[in-house]
């Protein structure tokens, strides 16, 4: 670092996307409570197990792999082949993919797109608790995290990637590039995997399955607002000078900037974020009639309706998109639900996936002409390059990919537990053992307290 003013602005940098992560870790904790409180008493342990493992599993495959895709694949396959160069700057034997002095940024950037990834497999662990084997939902959570998600990125939140340069592609929070895909893959999956026993009855009718535990799902809500809002702030590039960039920003003066490298700023992610999930609160409120965890979700699928466009739209906007889509998603749920006999146990396909394509899709009209990018020759945002993501999105690199693989692993017989384990509860086995320990103890107790009695 040459001088003080850089060595602030570095050391700046490094610490302000090290709190996104931490703040992102919230995301998973949120999950696990989520789940956990979903799921009935027989498959908590199982339940937070398979999320746990996310953990290691997509951090270890994104080090040696997930993180060069986003480098090399913004032009790949169809406006050029892969990027070497920016790859090999990011392959695990790199040297700024360790301990290095003279990079002190790649280390949290890394982390924040890992934290990313996270939450991607987590939105698709939700939607299959109580019946998915965890070795089928670990191999799907690599593949969402560690492979197609950071493809999307590639294409669609790099500021080289084709499909911005190309089609005008914008989405400056994630609406499709995580809660699309995710919803899309999650849908994939659960088309093969069937509901659970006990969901629909002799004439299709859907049976409500209530959580376990709302408290502790609630607070697991909360807990992926917060982290959510930390996932906002890791969207942003915060302090960046013109001529980093090649001056395509206009003047002199350093700025924050979204993930385009567009001038943006935190009080933007502020007013819409909030405005975005009271939005969503109110608009679910009424629509759902009062249900508290339709209303508690509605709040993450109006900031994720929003998210594409929560960099540009006015804080109003932001506000009624998020209203709008929860509307939409609501009404979509129960439709697919009904005519497909679709057993989403947490409403993750609606609330992340719906919300994510019809919020790219408002954005392209309520931000038609805008431009995409800070970088000349880039084409506008439009209604048909916006729609056309959201399905590259949701379908091409989410649902498809999801279906084949899980057509491969039931055809394998390694997708769905036995019927048998699934009525005895996926934690069958564990609270035996517990309860078996438990009595041990117990008579063991009984014993020294008969010898203490007698020899007194």
């Amino acid at each position: 670092m040459d001088g003080n003013l850089n060595a602030l602005t570095t050391i700046f940098t490094e610490f302000y996307y090290w709190v996104t992560v931490v703040f992102m870790f919230l995301i998973h904790v949120g999950f696990c409570m989520y789940e956990v409180g979903a799921s009935r008493r027989r498959n908590h342990m199982h339940t937070l197990m398979k999320n746990i493992m996310i953990i290691p599993l997509v951090t270890v495959t994104f080090f040696f792999f997930g993180w060069w895709i986003y480098w090399a694949f913004p032009a790949f396959p169809l406006f050029g082949g892969l990027n070497h160069e920016m790859g090999a700057a990011n392959l695990p034997w790199s040297e700024t993919m360790a301990t290095n002095l003279s990079d002190r940024i790649t280390g949290v950037f890394w982390a924040a797109f890992l934290l990313f990834s996270w939450t991607a497999a987590s939105i698709v662990s939700g939607s299959v608790i109580e019946r998915i084997r965890s070795s089928a939902l670990w191999v799907h959570a690599v593949l969402i995290g560690s492979v197609f998600w950071i493809i999307d990125a590639a294409w669609g939140w790099h500021y080289d990637g084709w499909m911005v340069k190309y089609l005008g592609y914008h989405d400056a929070y994630a609406s499709g590039v995580i809660h699309g895909i995710a919803g899309g893959y999650a849908l994939g999956v659960l088309v093969v995997l069937g509901p659970r026993i006990g969901k629909f009855s002799a004439d299709g009718t859907p049976r409500d399955i209530p959580p376990h535990n709302p408290w502790l799902l609630t607070i697991g809500l909360f807990l992926i607002y917060t982290g959510f809002w930390g996932f906002y702030a890791a969207c942003n590039v915060p302090l960046i000078a013109p001529e980093v960039i090649g001056g395509e920003i206009v003047g002199t003066t350093w700025t924050a900037t979204n993930i385009y490298l567009a001038p943006t700023s935190l009080s933007a992610i502020t007013f819409n974020f909030l405005m975005s999930l009271s939005g969503g609160l109110m608009a679910a409120y009424v629509v759902s009639k009062g249900d508290a965890f339709w209303t508690f979700s509605g709040g993450l699928a109006g900031i994720i309706t929003a998210s594409a466009g929560n960099d540009l739209y006015h804080p109003v906007q932001a506000m009624l998109v998020g209203a709008a889509g929860v509307v939409i998603v609501y009404k979509l749920h129960f439709w697919v639900e009904r005519r497909f006999k679709l057993d989403d146990a947490v409403g993750a396909v609606a609330v992340h996936g719906y919300a994510g394509f019809v919020g790219l899709v408002i954005s392209g009209f309520l931000l038609w002409g805008v431009p995409s990018s800070p970088f000349e020759g880039y084409a506008a945002i439009n209604p048909v390059g916006q729609t056309l993501g959201a399905v590259i999105m949701f379908f091409v690199l989410g649902f498809v990919p999801a279906w084949i693989v899980s057509k491969m692993q039931a055809a394998a017989g390694v997708l769905r537990i036995p019927e048998e384990v699934e009525l005895q509860g996926l934690d069958y086995a564990e609270h035996h053992a517990y309860e078996d320990a438990k009595a041990s103890i117990i008579e063991a107790d009984k014993a020294e307290l008969a010898l203490r009695t007698k020899a007194s």
